[in-house]
């Protein structure tokens, strides 16, 4: 395989466990979450937030997200570098967690970017490094009028259904 299909099949592959993560994190499923990293891939949230394991800190996140009432990670601008079976990526993300109190509904707003050093192993692309850069934030923000979605945070959100199904000539 030439240099640069090689490149463009990595960074396809990349940008797709990008979009798991924040998939697995709003979904709360935990299984595809632990597969963006490799098994012994870490995670650099902060001193304050996370360090460790990168499928222990996605336990973390699936527990904390169980106060919450609703969760958003969005990706941005992704810039991706591959050489041979090591690559570098920088991605945008804003995260938003909604939280019901005694008092009303807050919002935190979370914008950074995801520094992933990433690697080919047995023919699986995956995270070996994250660092979390926090931009800026807002947190504990009331919500004035919250809106109720229809999504749900496990495999009954109706994604689901739709991404899993058979597509002709896909095998998917």
């Amino acid at each position: 395989m030439s240099a640069g299909l090689h490149g463009l099949l990595a960074r396809d592959e990349i940008r797709r466990r990008l979009h798991d993560y924040c998939r697995a994190m709003d979904r709360r499923d935990d299984e595809l979450g632990r597969a963006v990293w490799h098994q012994d891939g870490t995670a650099d949230y902060g001193a304050n937030v996370f360090q460790g394991l990168g499928r222990d800190f996605v336990d973390q996140v699936s527990r904390n997200h169980l106060r919450r009432t609703a969760h958003s990670h969005q990706l941005a601008t992704i810039g991706i570098e591959v050489d041979g079976d090591a690559a570098v990526s920088e991605a945008y993300a804003t995260v938003r967690l909604v939280t019901e109190t005694p008092d009303g509904v807050t919002e935190e707003c979370f914008v950074g970017r995801y520094l992933d050093r990433w690697s080919r192993r047995d023919g699986r692309w995956a995270i070996e490094h994250r660092v979390w850069v926090l931009d800026f934030g807002e947190v504990d923000r009331p919500v004035r009028v919250p809106l109720r979605g229809t999504s749900s945070r496990d495999r009954s959100d109706p994604s689901y259904a739709v991404l899993e199904r058979d597509l002709p000539g896909k095998g998917i």
